[in-house]
């Protein structure tokens, strides 16, 4: 056998194939039989010739030396067979596909003779080929002890799908039977995990969303022409972060067609808002439509694609088989051409386009492991789609998950298969031309909130050149808190109405706080404060402070601020009640560490030591206004750290400045923060500064 063509292997292999589901179809009509009411009636007429005809039938579904545990059929007939199957019982049927799957795993073995000089390898695919489950587990944690688990996995690549079908026939599980049989007859998608029996279709239904996506700036340099490499080069770019691009070309007889690029699996939790998730692509390859090619289909619909108009699709990995559960949407296809699908490195097997006349192509490195997710790898002795143009191929790089990335395919293309690329690309002619129009996709599984909801959806106005309240979506802030000289304190605060909160051991408490806000209502910029904290102007005490913004009476009186952006200087006046200096301010934060700098001015830098959890800080201020006192208030959400023993250290420069004569004045060159609050990530909303005090 093994001096066969691996041609000739298969051929036999699917006359096997055929041979077992004739089999199949005689063990069902036996087993009818069994039941058939025209044959019990003639029982009592005569019960001789009708117990020996049942009993020769018994014998036939059910003898080894017949059609072995064959029975089928029906509710009773399947537990029967179910029992059967965990009691270790074969049916003739099985065994033909056993040795069908086994021919072709030689097959496979001649193309890829590692698969058999390998030891270890081998004795894994020997031990399950003879129904040996404990050596095949050991074999198994051998190898993954030995290589790991992507080597492992790249190795087995060619013939994962006929290893566990074979195993699925040959083990006792009666649960993973339906999936070894449409594995190994090619009749369709395996319904459920060949190993355990798990449903796929009751995990991939977890999946749920009618789809949605939003217009979003691209962010990165797009080709700027039409062909294979060119369009697989743009989803490389996108990168697998939730994304996918609508491109407009101009092709050479002057008519503009549409090109939709789809790319893999977003990396991530298993189950995220974005259906590139993991099982947005377990869903997009089981069923045939998910959020995923609903997603599309809604960025379709708002890039506003005219009715009739030529569509190419093209997708890697999750985002393959997703244009082609588009391609075989019958709506999409009634509202635009498909004239090509194209499937890099995706499980489409068994999957078709609703027009006929699509073109499809599928490239498929066979140590690839995910095209072969849908049961059909190397090994296939089917022609599953014999009108459509399929490359499938081996390379020396062998490892996945890197054999599976879309620069891998497209290096491959580039140097590997130049034969591929030039039919490919000789098809897709009429969209090889000049991009005119480009507009990238979030894709969601369901309609998102707006952004910032509900925290920032609040009321808004323009006051002068300004919005407000100033909204901050994305930012981060450290807040150092400093014992620092009472008596400069005070003089600081003369003429404000307010003195500095009591009960530091005699000394004034001071706050440094700064903030980078990445994206606001205003623009991205960083800003710096120095503040007394105060207590209640009127009580004088500063037991609130850890109520709400909205609530609380004490706060920290400004002294000097900065930003580093010099058109944030009048809105930053409003809503702060003091105009900041203009600086260039440097903020880095991370889990353990903080460095802040401002104009050469001063920094504060060092670990942040052990830390707490802390809920949303609101932050009140005070400033002092010629002769009236404002009090402004930032709404703030997010979480947050407090570290109550910082290693951090506060330098100020010899300079001449407010700021850093301030802080020379409290004494604080060189000061250790007592306390420091931190948020990684926050949102804000800051409105005008109001007046509450007249000094």
């Amino acid at each position: 056998m093994e001096e066969l063509p691996a041609g000739a292997l298969r051929d036999a292999a699917c006359g096997l194939v055929d041979l077992g589901i004739l089999i199949r179809e005689a063990a069902a009509h036996a087993t009818a039989a069994l039941t058939d009411r025209s044959i019990l009636a003639a029982i009592p007429r005569a019960p001789v010739v009708g117990f020996m005809t049942q009993r020769a039938l018994l014998r036939t579904v059910t003898n080894p030396a017949g059609l072995g545990c064959a029975v089928t059929g029906g509710p009773l007939a399947t537990l029967a067979a179910k029992a059967g199957a965990m009691a270790g019982g074969e049916s003739l049927a099985v065994r033909v596909l056993a040795t069908s799957l086994r021919l072709r795993i030689a097959a496979v073995a001649l193309d890829h003779p590692e698969l058999t000089t390998d030891p270890m390898l081998g004795r894994l695919i020997a031990a399950a080929a003879d129904d040996r489950d404990l050596e095949a587990v050991r074999a198994l944690r051998a190898l993954l002890k030995d290589r790991g688990a992507a080597r492992t996995l790249s190795a087995l690549a060619p013939a994962f799908g006929e290893v566990l079908a074979l195993r699925a026939l040959l083990d006792e599980n009666p649960l993973n039977d339906a999936a070894a049989w449409l594995i190994a007859t090619g009749r369709g998608y395996a319904t459920a995990d060949p190993v355990t029996g798990m449903s796929n279709r009751a995990v991939a239904v977890l999946d749920t969303g009618e789809g949605a996506a939003r217009r979003v700036e691209g962010g990165v340099t797009l080709h700027d022409h039409g062909s294979l490499l060119a369009f697989l080069g743009n989803i490389s770019a996108l990168g697998t972060k939730g994304k996918a691009l609508i491109q407009s070309v101009e092709g050479p007889d002057g008519v503009t067609r549409h090109v939709i690029l789809a790319p893999g699996m977003r990396a991530g939790v298993p189950d995220n808002d974005s259906p590139q998730d993991l099982l947005g692509a377990f869903s997009s390859a089981v069923l045939d439509s998910s959020p995923y090619s609903r997603a599309l289909a809604k960025a379709v619909a708002d890039y506003g694609l005219p009715e009739g108009a030529q569509v190419a699709l093209i997708g890697h990995s999750a985002g393959g088989a997703a244009i082609m559960n588009l391609a075989q949407n019958s709506g999409f296809c009634a509202r635009h051409t498909v004239t090509h699908a194209i499937a890099v490195g995706a499980p489409v097997d068994f999957k078709r386009p609703a027009d006929p006349r699509t073109w499809v192509a599928s490239v498929t490195n066979q140590h690839d492991i995910i095209p072969t997710l849908d049961g059909q790898g190397a090994g296939t002795c089917f022609d599953l789609h014999p009108g459509w143009y399929v490359v499938d191929y081996a390379d020396p790089t062998h490892l996945f998950p890197q054999c599976h990335s879309i620069e891998r395919y497209i290096a491959n293309l580039a140097d590997d298969l130049p034969e591929a690329r030039k039919v490919i690309d000789e098809r897709l002619t009429p969209y090889r031309g000049r991009v005119v129009r480009s507009q990238a996709y979030q894709l969601f599984d369901r309609e998102p909130y707006p952004e910032g909801f509900p925290f920032l959806t609040v009321p808004t106005r323009g006051e002068g050149t300004a919005e407000l309240p100033v909204r901050c979506l994305e930012g981060s802030a450290c807040t150092a808190y400093f014992a620092a000289d009472a008596v400069a304190a005070a003089e600081l605060l003369r003429g404000s109405g307010l003195g500095p909160a009591a009960g530091f051991g005699g000394r004034a408490l001071v706050a440094l706080h700064v903030a980078w806000n990445r994206r606001t209502s205003v623009g991205a910029y960083r800003e710096l404060h120095l503040g007394i904290v105060v207590p209640d102007p009127w009580r004088h005490g500063w037991h609130d402070l850890l109520r709400a913004a909205d609530r609380r009476r004490s706060g920290w009186f400004t002294v000097a601020s900065a930003v580093d952006r010099a058109d944030v200087s009048d809105v930053a006046t409003r809503v702060w009640g003091r105009r900041p200096y203009e600086l260039p301010l440097a903020f880095w934060l991370t889990g353990r560490a903080v460095s802040v700098s401002a104009g050469g001015l001063l920094s504060l830098r060092g670990a942040l030591g052990p830390w707490l959890p802390l809920g949303d800080r609101d932050l009140v201020g005070y400033a002092r206004d010629g002769g009236t006192v404002l009090r402004s208030c930032a709404r703030t959400r997010g979480r947050g750290r407090a570290h109550p023993v910082p290693r951090l250290r506060l330098a100020v420069a010899p300079r001449a400045h407010p700021l850093a004569d301030a802080l020379r004045r409290l004494g604080l060159d060189g000061a250790r923060p007592l306390l420091c609050l931190t948020s990684a990530d926050r949102q804000t909303v800051v409105d005008a500064a109001v007046p509450v005090l007249t000094s």
